[in-house]
């Protein structure tokens, strides 16, 4: 079993893909595999990501969310990762997440550089903190920067499918529905402040070009992400307030 599980859905990125799966092989611990989720791919990019060892599972185009659930049902790891294509590692991401690894966490937190076109870098430098609980953990790191974005976090896989956690297809911001509930309903969770991932915005991304209809459904797609959430953290034992007051600060 490999250590970890890299999950990485691709469509149409073949300006950006080769960086992300370099950025991948030239860790410096090198206990993983990469599932690569061909989204239905019209242009070079799946011709790029042969050259890399990835298994390449073939899907039509499903979107993300859709994409990730896949990569998941095929992941043999112990810990999952997600990364998106146009994103890159530093090099030593992996072994930084290793060593945290000696309490058993269900969660592991790194942190984020935000990367643009004209080579501007912001760093992240968040909290860090070992043996929390879900409750605890995300009461620190709804502070934090990026909460919901689930590629900044090594969850592991046998407690991400004993609590049948998915990403709601077809949905706009799918993490936001997600990640909170992960974070909350782990028992033991920690954050380490190597700042591994390189979370890229480029002009004319879907999240940084929106138009009004897209505007439109990503608000009802808040809406339902919302509900959905309220619902299920009824059914779990934890502080429900400090989950609200999360979601007043994400909708200012």
């Amino acid at each position: 079993m490999p250590k970890y599980s890299i999950i990485i859905p691709v469509y149409n990125v073949e300006k950006y893909i080769e960086r992300c799966l370099k950025s991948v092989f030239t860790q410096s611990e090198q206990d993983f595999e990469v599932i690569v989720i061909d989204d239905d791919c019209t242009d070079n990019s799946m011709a790029i990501a042969k050259k890399f060892d990835v298994k390449i599972i073939k899907t039509k185009h499903v979107s993300v969310s859709e994409a990730r659930n896949i990569g998941v049902k095929h992941a043999k790891g112990e810990y999952l990762i997600f990364l998106d294509s146009d994103d890159y590692w530093n090099e030593d991401l992996l072994k930084e997440v290793s060593k945290s690894l000696k309490n058993n966490p269900d969660l592991v937190r790194f942190q984020v550089r935000m990367t643009t076109d004209t080579g501007e870098n912001t760093d992240f430098k968040e909290e860090t903190f070992t043996g929390k609980t879900g409750e605890e953990a995300f009461n620190i790191i709804s502070k934090f920067h990026y909460v919901e974005s689930v590629w900044c976090y090594a969850i592991k896989r046998e407690y991400y499918l004993k609590e049948k956690f998915q990403f709601r297809k077809g949905m706009i911001h799918e993490d936001f529905g997600l990640t909170p509930l992960i974070i909350i309903k782990a028992q033991n969770v920690n954050s380490i402040d190597y700042i591994g991932y390189n979370y890229y915005r480029r002009s004319g991304s879907i999240m940084n070009t929106p138009d009004y209809e897209w505007t439109k459904q990503k608000v009802k797609d808040f809406y339902f992400h919302y509900l959905f959430l309220i619902d299920e953290i009824k059914k779990t034992p934890v502080n429900r307030t400090i989950f609200k007051i999360f979601f007043i600060h994400f909708s200012t």
